[in-house]
């Protein structure tokens, strides 16, 4: 018996699982008199003590789920664990009811008596005929089994899922189905995206699993052809055509949303101008459009796509600012103190003309070589104000460290794809001077934007930016002490007055910059929109939102369709307040889907190019610690794991000191180690490396 639970401990290790399929559990006698309930049961509301609770059900691939009770602390020992045989067909997400047994145990077992809500009324995955296989998951069917099924691409799914035959459809491709409710039957397939080896059908499957729209409602399409095609007019709007104004983007960037302009004024100070394209002049209240961009929430970006909130005619046509054309822009003109400080903000209805479609690595080349760029003849016009935006972006730039803004940002991979889709290489999007002078000018605006709106006790989709966790501060701030550095400046009593600039610079001055800014940013909170206002604490700023993309954010364009409406218009601010709080909901949970879906297929376009490279080896570093194993990431971003079961020795994982601790050495988040890549599930974006 010990043999065979040893053998599920390592099984369950060498999948990367949570928790051990069949766990043993060690029972713990209380002493005479004394009752110690379990976690579960400390933490469970008064009318759940009883054994009964109704949670959400949370799957794992080999079958076996967790259910946090309502009411219950969502900690990692507060959950009911639910064997493979007790689930009662439970999905990953169900609402589920649960009998468990609250004992005296370490952990608390249970069982699910009942399906509340299904969260599934379908699945999308890859056909199969009699037995599959799949990365790190079996199926239970014999080969000689008759019949099509479907194994999930999501792994929190365990098993198959029987399908009716369809003409439309072979064994390979990757599929949705209708589920045919929880009593069983087979499934009926109800889209086809194609072969399961197609990069485009991979990529489609993914967007719809996560609830990204690719295409648009009729009328919506409709609208904006209709919007794109009436003439400008004046409409009361301020005339800048006269303005030396200009774009900034990437070079393959074709919707144009905002432009910049700057004047100096008597006694040092600045005027900056920040043009955004005036999206909510196109898109009607009310209308089928309006109602796309709210279920959209977001456009979606990667490798040589985009999925668009807005449909073309608007957000790479009519709305786009492109050079040498008149269009219509929402003008923050901002008034600034010669070090930078924020004085003022006037909002007004424009018209603007961009003089030069400017390009980030250009402009970057204007900045470095001056008037011998061989890209000046196209800037010499707007070259004397891009010396003074410069200018000015070096000082708020000093302006915003000095206040604790924390520059944490991702290497961003560039993928280069030959023409069947697949990547041929991956490199590091290089930042510089422009295309951080355009992220300072577009931050002071955001800053400047949410102020003016609050000071009027107008609506706004604030930005905001929870302190860090006490919890995963403590952590961090071992790790860092661990490594040397000078940790005085991180106040766990009080979190937000932390400062984590000294340490940021000492970690630089030691050469594990990269380790230490991927820790805390670990330990950060994620950003979220609400209509309500807090602090930014990422970037040190009271009052925050966005304003400056309205073409791909819908909290953008809310913001502007109540500027429009309330702070220049007529309508009272309280007709807006509950449209702030529905359009701050509905961009979050947006956001949320775009970057899962992001994630996932970045992960499969990163899978694909180290398919080509297995067996080789490379320099990584170690970018995620868990109990199951560590993650390493190359210098590209390609990432795989490595399972603890295939490390030399036994290893624990101590979450107090984000290390994983044993065998010969001690792994911390940023070390650098030599991996080799040894398997690699392409088309589901997971890699297994190995530790040289």
């Amino acid at each position: 018996m010990k043999r065979v639970k040893q053998k599920r401990k390592t099984t369950a290790r060498r999948t990367g699982a949570s928790r051990p399929a069949s766990p043993a559990r060690k029972r713990t006698s209380p002493r005479p008199g004394m009752r110690r309930p379990s976690p579960v049961a400390r933490s469970l509301p008064k009318r759940t003590k009883s054994g009964t609770a109704e949670g959400v059900f949370t799957g794992t691939a080999r079958g076996y789920g967790f259910v946090f009770p309502d009411g219950s602390e969502r900690r990692p020992d507060a959950d009911v664990f639910i064997p493979a045989g007790k689930t009662g067909g439970a999905l990953d997400g169900d609402r589920v009811a649960v009998r468990f047994r609250a004992g005296y145990d370490r952990r608390t077992e249970g069982e699910v008596t009942a399906i509340l809500a299904e969260a599934r009324k379908t699945l999308i995955g890859v056909l199969v005929a009699g037995r599959a296989l799949a990365f790190g998951r079996r199926s239970p069917r014999d080969r000689s089994k008759s019949g099509w099924y479907l194994i999930p691409d999501d792994a929190k799914i365990p098993g198959e899922f029987p399908v009716l035959p369809s003409p439309d459809a072979e064994p390979g491709d990757r599929v949705e189905i209708a589920l045919p409710g929880r009593r069983g039957g087979a499934c009926r397939i109800t889209r086809v995206f194609g072969r399961s080896t197609d990069v485009r059908a991979t990529c489609d499957a993914i967007l719809a699993c996560a609830g990204i729209e690719t295409a648009f409602d009729p009328l919506a399409l409709r609208e904006a052809e209709f919007a794109a095609a009436e003439p400008l007019g004046a409409d009361g709007r301020a005339s800048l055509t006269d303005d030396v104004i200009l774009t900034i983007d990437g070079a393959d960037a074709k919707d144009l949303d905002d432009a910049v302009s700057l004047r100096r004024l008597p006694g040092g100070k600045w005027l900056l101008g920040v043009h955004i394209a005036d999206v909510s002049s196109y898109v009607a209240p009310g209308s089928a459009l309006e109602a796309d961009a709210m279920r959209r929430g977001t456009s979606v970006y990667f490798a040589d796509r985009v999925i668009p909130m807005l449909p073309v005619a608007l957000s790479n046509g009519a709305c786009s600012l492109n050079a040498g054309e008149d269009k219509r822009a929402l003008s923050a003109v901002i008034t600034l103190s010669p070090d930078g400080a924020i004085l003022g903000c006037e909002l007004k209805k424009t018209v603007i003309r961009s003089r030069v479609r400017g390009v980030y690595s250009e402009v970057n080349a204007l900045f470095s070589d001056g008037e011998d760029s061989p890209f000046y003849p196209k800037y010499r016009a707007v070259f004397p104000a891009l010396t003074r935006m410069r200018e000015l972006y070096q000082i708020l730039a000093r302006r915003a460290s000095l206040r604790g803004s924390l520059s944490l940002d991702r290497p961003e991979p560039v993928f280069t794809l030959n023409e069947d889709g697949f990547p041929t290489s991956i490199s590091l999007r290089e930042r510089g001077d422009a295309e951080k002078m355009i992220e300072q000018f577009m931050l002071t605006a955001n800053e400047a934007v949410a102020t003016l709106l609050h000071e009027r006790g107008i609506p706004c989709v604030y930005r905001i930016h929870e302190d860090p966790d006490p919890v995963k501060l403590a952590a961090f701030k071992n790790a860092a002490a661990h490594l040397g550095l000078d940790v005085s400046g991180i106040d766990l009593g009080d979190p937000g007055k932390s400062d984590f600039s000294a340490l940021l610079r000492e970690a630089e001055e030691k050469g594990i910059a990269e380790q230490i800014s991927l820790s805390l940013l670990r330990a950060m909170a994620k950003a979220r929109y609400e209509s309500a206002p807090a602090r930014h604490y990422g970037l040190g700023i009271d009052l925050y939102c966005h304003f400056t993309s309205p073409i791909r954010r819908l909290s953008d364009l809310a913001t502007h369709r109540i500027i429009s409406e309330v702070l220049l218009g007529a309508e009272s601010p309280r007709r807006y307040a509950g449209y702030a709080r529905d359009a701050a909901a509905a961009a979050t949970a947006a956001e949320l889907r775009a970057l899962d879906a992001e994630r996932k297929i970045e992960a499969t376009y990163k899978a694909l190019w180290l398919e080509k490279h297995v067996g080789e080896v490379f320099d990584a570093r170690v970018s995620s610690l868990a109990s199951f194993g560590l993650f390493a990431e190359l210098d590209n971003t390609c990432e795989g794991m490595i399972p603890t079961g295939d490390l030399p020795g036994v290893y624990i994982y101590d979450e107090a000191n984000m290390a994983l601790v044993g065998g010969r050495r001690t792994f911390r988040l940023g070390d650098r180690v030599s991996v080799r890549v040894e398997e690699v599930d392409a088309l589901a974006g997971r890699v297994r490396f190995s530790l040289v």
